[in-house]
């Protein structure tokens, strides 16, 4: 079964990237057609090659923020905005900038949160269609610039050969975008939509999906989220082969764990483990972190935890207060005091700033019972 899957996902990417590098031809030509004769120098010449570059900044922002403005107005909570090597993330305080590191994400990414569970079809549906949508806005915006701006220098046509690489670009990401795929972990915005509007099983699996999401990052913690949807979820994904299944098994490890249920919490972990290579790189750090966590805390296996924990490798988009809580856990079993002490200091600190507020909550239970422990061991 794994050798069909990864058969599947490389003829995936295989028929993506023709698609994409016709697509590409094809645009190429037609910029090239629009092209008059050009009267730029050598060095004018090497300067309008550089601007590709913030050129595809400038069109990755406006999709992105196409889908926060759409994310915005259908109620969600925007949390997250990145482009190429930046990121912005919303936290306790307020917005804070990071370099963005994880070339899984450098294509750009929005996260949008439903924060309750009314009307998620037709809501979600706008958040996806935001980015395509504004793509295309900027396709005619920047053709038209290009299209109306006089040549009459050098310069101008620089900034007209600037519009025209922001149109063609654009327009790549919106048939890219609007096309359903599943692609590298995710599914693009075409596909969401499709998925949605499709009805049937594969609607009823995005909805169940997005109504435990609303549930965790609105506050609702674990072991009180809806087990028999998350259940249902999970028939209705080894009926579909559907490859997010894998964050179901990190729903009920998470609702197992809060709940005490230690062996039943091993179980579904496991499960989340074995199918690990589902989930995009960057995103599944956090699977080694939340076994190094786990094995720590909830069976004392410091062989085990440290294992995963030398997996693990720093990424973006993994909440502080998870690695810092890791940290209080192995140096706890490790008898160091007055390092399991500071640390779960740092990341109750750090817990406001999780996105996954449900998990958040059960994680400061066990942050106060790894400090109350610390103490005594101190």
């Amino acid at each position: 079964m794994k050798q069909k899957n990864n058969t599947t996902k490389v003829l995936r990417l295989l028929g993506f990237a023709v698609f994409g590098g016709f697509l590409g031809y094809m645009l190429g030509r037609m910029g090239g057609s629009a092209l008059p004769a050009s009267t730029l120098s050598l060095g004018a010449k090497l300067t309008a090659l550089i601007l590709i570059i913030p050129a595809f900044l400038v069109v990755v922002a406006w999709h992105e923020g196409g889908h926060a403005v759409a994310g915005i107005g259908v109620g969600f909570d925007f949390k997250l905005y990145v482009v190429g090597p930046f990121m912005w993330e919303k936290e306790s305080s307020g917005w804070q900038f990071k370099w963005n590191k994880n070339i899984n994400t450098a294509g750009g990414l929005v996260l949008c949160l439903p924060v309750d569970s009314d009307h998620l079809i037709r809501r979600f549906s706008v958040f996806a269609a935001g980015g395509p949508i504004a793509s295309l806005i900027l396709t005619f915006l920047a053709y038209g610039s290009y299209a109306v701006l006089p040549k009459s220098n050098a310069g101008l046509e620089i900034l007209g050969l600037f519009f025209l690489l922001t149109a063609l670009m654009s327009i790549v990401i919106f048939f890219v975008t609007s096309i359903p795929l599943h692609v590298g972990g995710f599914y693009t915005d075409g596909a969401r939509i499709l998925r949605l509007q499709k009805g049937g099983d594969v609607a009823r699996f995005e909805i169940l999906m997005l109504k435990t999401i609303a549930d965790t990052t609105s506050g609702v913690r674990p072991k009180l989220l809806k087990i028999k949807e998350i259940e249902e979820a999970q028939v209705i994904a080894e009926r579909l082969n559907e490859p997010f299944k894998v964050y179901l098994h990190s729903f009920l490890y998470q609702a197992a764990f809060d709940n005490n249920e230690v062996e039943e919490a091993e179980k579904h972990l496991l499960n989340y483990l074995n199918e690990a290579e589902n989930i995009p790189e960057g995103i599944r750090n956090g699977v080694w972190l939340e076994a190094a966590f786990f094995y720590a805390y909830a069976k004392k296996d410091l062989a085990k935890a440290e294992a995963f924990w030398q997996q693990y490798r720093p990424a973006p988009l993994i909440p502080k207060a998870q690695i810092l809580a890791t940290e209080t856990a192995l140096a706890f079993l490790k008898n160091d005091s007055e390092t399991a002490l500071s640390k779960a200091e740092a990341a109750l600190q750090e817990l406001p700033n999780m996105m996954d507020k449900g998990v958040s909550v059960a994680l400061k239970d066990k942050l106060i019972a790894l400090k109350s422990a610390a103490q005594k061991q101190a």
